[in-house]
């Protein structure tokens, strides 16, 4: 078994993998972390089930035209045991051609990781959007955090 930093790294470098896969609009990709029977629930609702499936509904996602390229931020990894964590992070996306995020399509992400056959893969991710009905203050401050991370964090004048 390995350490507790071990473990949260493996699982940050799932989420990481996942992101980069629809950024980089490789179905094969994105899918590749997950477990063979994974699932993933989208921003939309939809689910897809397994490895495969889930390569296959974004090669259909990504056909369909440019999609947007997320920004995220992992809020905490939390070890449920020495073979399972819970990823949570907030995201936002930037759609192609603009160069600030849409804060209609901030989310909540959450992503279920176990260790199987001593690797770590994800069992379950789920984007939920974070509308946060009635509280517009929320979103904005979700957005402003979210922008932060478009900024260099160095700046040459």
């Amino acid at each position: 078994m390995g350490t507790d930093a071990a473990a949260d790294r493996a699982v940050r470098e799932l989420y990481r993998a996942l992101l980069e896969g629809w950024d980089t609009r490789d179905a094969q990709a994105m899918a590749a972390p997950f477990a063979e029977d994974g699932e993933a629930i989208g921003f939309d609702g939809t689910r897809h089930c397994g490895r495969a499936g889930i390569a296959a509904e974004l090669a259909e996602v990504f056909a369909g035209g440019p999609t947007p390229a997320y920004v995220a931020k992992v809020r905490g990894v939390r070890l449920l045991g020495p073979d399972a964590a819970v990823l949570q992070a907030v995201a936002g996306m930037v759609p192609p051609g603009e160069s600030d995020l849409r804060p209609t399509l901030n989310a909540r992400q959450t992503v279920v990781a176990a260790r199987l056959g001593g690797a770590w893969r994800i069992v379950l991710f789920q984007s939920t959007p974070a509308r946060f009905h009635g509280r517009p203050e929320l979103r904005e401050n979700l957005s402003e955090e979210l922008r932060e991370l478009l900024r260099p964090s160095y700046q040459d004048e």
